[in-house]
C-alpha cells in the first residue's frame, strides 16, 4: 500500500492521547502528522509555513526536532502492531507511545518553501521498549537525524484520575 494511502497510525490514537502538538488529529493548531507504512519504514510528510523561519530561508530547528520526535514515537506504535501481526483497524486495543529518548543530528540547513518527507526505520521491539531511527529529507537531501527510544504508554494514560489525589 502506498504510504500516501490506508489509515495512519496517528487516526487509531485514543481521543484523550489524541491531543499532542505534533501528531495530535484532534489539536486545530498542531502539526496533525499522519505516520503510514511505506514497506519496511515509515513515512510522514510536512510543509512548514513561513512562520518556522529560523533565520532566513531555514526552517526552526525545534520545528524539525519535533517532526522527528512526533514521526519517531508513532513509529513505534506502528511497529507494536506489526510486532503482534495486527493491522491497526483490527479494532483491537490501541498502542501509543511516548518518547524516553530522543538524540537529534542537525546534518545541514532544512530550506523553507518544500516538502519534508521523515522516514523511520525500527530498530528494535523489546517489550513496551521501542527504538527507532529517522532521517528527514528535504529536497532530496537529508538534513536532520535522530534515534530516539519510545516506550509504550497504558490507554488510561493521561487520564485525570480523580480517585488517586490523596494518595
Amino acid at each position: 500500500m502506498p504510504a500516501e494511502s490506508g489509515p495512519a497510525v496517528q487516526d487509531f490514537y485514543p481521543e484523550h492521547l489524541a491531543l499532542c502538538y505534533g501528531c495530535g488529529r484532534l489539536n486545530e493548531w498542531g502539526y496533525r502528522l499522519k505516520t503510514r507504512w511505506d514497506g519496511d519504514e515509515t513515512v510522514t510528510r510536512f510543509t512548514p509555513e513561513p512562520y518556522h523561519t529560523a533565520v532566513p530561508g531555514v526552517v526552526y530547528g525545534g520545528l524539525l526536532a519535533s517532526l522527528v520526535d512526533c514521526h519517531s514515537t508513532a513509529t513505534a506504535a506502528a511497529a507494536l502492531y506489526r510486532a503482534e501481526g495486527r493491522e491497526m483497524d483490527d479494532g483491537g486495543p490501541p498502542h501509543r507511545c511516548v518518547t524516553g529518548t530522543l538524540t537529534v543530528r542537525f546534518v545541514r540547513p532544512t530550506p523553507l518553501g518544500v516538502e519534508l518527507e521523515v522516514r523511520g526505520r525500527v530498530i528494535s521491539v523489546e517489550g513496551r521498549r521501542i527504538t527507532v531511527t529517522s532521517r528527514l529529507v528535504a529536497a532530496g537531501e537529508v538534513t536532520v537525524e535522530a534515534d530516539a527510544v519510545a516506550f509504550e504508554v497504558p490507554e488510561d494514560f493521561g487520564v485525570l484520575r480523580t480517585d488517586r489525589a490523596n494518595e
